[in-house]
């Protein structure tokens, strides 16, 4: 078999052993390895490549980026932050239809710009925000659907994990990445909560709900007292990389040390908490490093197989036009959506699709918020649907099931692609920060 014909059934077997189960970097690494043996008929070098590709992944400065945010995402989750600005949220949207909802929203948004998990959000707000909305009659489905869509901003607003990642597969900053995640996230934040008020004036019986007449108003001081270490937050660490008194390293840090500084201040992190986070931190930043190294001899085994340059030679010869490329390339995340998790798709699709988009002079941080936004939907749609399934567990309420889950999500999913499209047709939404 020639080169390009291993690359494409190797790319096939990654696809179809992820979705049998094998782990990731696994699959990635295992299928990578024996593909450069057969095409090149050399064990040694296949062996070789894959030292460097574990090297090169260990020893990149901007990885320490994983472990402190992933720290700062943990500490933050067990001090109670995201409670407490749920609640201011609740405060302001009270009295406004379907406005519990687009206090999860906003909540999940400001929640986001300190934790970057999708899952943290998802299990938080599942516990705070939907008992709330089935106590005022929500629509069970509205109420789990909201939680669902609104945890997704963890991946796109920063700092992210999923643009992390990509920022190392695609060799981009990850300062860039993240200060060019800002405006996506708050559009798509706001493309929910408008969504939500479409949805309460034209589909009131979707949304359900009643006034909260034994709301008693918050005072300024408590408000204070909830919002101000979340804005410390967001300030050390979003804003010293905005203005460039701190590199994506050192906001990490600073935003780990100030999230613990946080957590031990309200008492909410003790000795066994901390060395139980020291941990978690630890697992994160060892499964996300291995899924960097398996990219990294993925890359190099297509780049050996001449996939991308054969791809770009077949889109060339039929002459389409980036429209009909990018029609394609979402259509493809959107599949491989249903059957793949975020970080999956991101490490199988952008080493192929990175050799169409640089030949155009398209911006790779651009295409980086693209990717991660298609990517996303997934989370939201059957059978895989992530953020779903940890809706579903984390409540463990019969009267929900895991149908009603993904029916709720479906209008949040519908309202991701329309903000996909948008930053399509308008890149500099992407870049406005930078």
């Amino acid at each position: 078999m020639s080169p390009i014909e291993i690359g494409a059934i190797s790319v096939a077997a990654i696809v179809a052993l992820i979705y049998l189960g094998v782990y990731i970097p696994i699959a990635l690494t295992a299928v990578s390895f024996v593909s450069i043996w057969l095409m090149r008929d050399n064990f040694t070098l296949a062996l070789n490549l894959l030292k460097i590709a574990i090297s090169e992944s260990a020893m990149e400065y901007p990885f320490a980026t994983i472990p402190l945010f992933s720290f700062m995402g943990l500490v933050v989750s067990k001090a109670g932050l995201g409670s407490d600005i749920y609640a201011v949220m609740s405060a302001a949207f009270r009295r406004v239809l379907g406005g519990i909802g687009m206090a999860t929203v906003g909540a999940n948004a400001a929640f986001a710009a300190v934790t970057g998990s999708s899952i943290a959000s998802a299990s938080v707000f599942s516990k705070v925000a939907v008992p709330e909305m089935l106590k005022y009659d929500y629509n069970p489905r509205f109420a789990v659907g909201v939680v669902a869509g609104s945890s997704v901003l963890g991946m796109i607003i920063p700092p992210s994990a999923m643009l992390i990642i990509y920022s190392f597969v695609a060799e981009q900053s990850v300062g860039e990445m993240f200060i060019a995640g800002v405006i996506p996230g708050l559009m798509l934040a706001g493309a929910y909560i408008g969504a939500i008020w479409v949805m309460g004036r034209f589909t009131p019986g979707f949304v359900g709900g009643r006034p909260a007449e034994d709301y008693v108003p918050m005072g300024w001081g408590e408000i204070a007292r909830k919002t101000l270490p979340m804005l410390g937050l967001i300030v050390t660490v979003i804003g010293g990389i905005y203005l460039g008194w701190t590199t994506p390293v050192e906001a990490g840090a600073a935003g780990a040390a100030l999230g613990l500084l946080i957590a031990v201040a309200r008492r909410s992190m003790t000795w066994r908490g901390l060395w139980d986070t020291l941990i978690e931190t630890g697992h994160i930043t060892a499964a996300i490093l291995f899924l960097i190294t398996a990219a990294s001899i993925y890359s190099r085994m297509l780049g050996l197989a001449g996939l991308p340059r054969e791809l770009e030679a077949i889109l060339a010869s039929n002459e389409f036009s980036f429209v009909v490329i990018m029609i394609f390339y979402v259509i493809l995340m959107l599949f491989l959506g249903t059957i793949l998790d975020t970080a999956s798709i991101i490490l199988i699709v952008v080493p192929l699709f990175l050799p169409l988009i640089e030949p155009m002079g398209l911006s790779l941080v651009w295409f980086g918020i693209i990717t991660v936004i298609g990517a996303e939907i997934g989370l939201l749609t059957p059978p895989l649907g992530i953020s779903c399934f940890v809706i579903k567990a984390t409540l463990n309420d019969p009267r929900i099931t895991l149908k009603d889950v993904f029916l709720g999500a479906l209008p949040f999913a519908a309202v991701m692609l329309v903000v996909l499209v948008v930053l399509i047709a308008f890149p500099s939404l992407s870049l406005a920060l930078l």
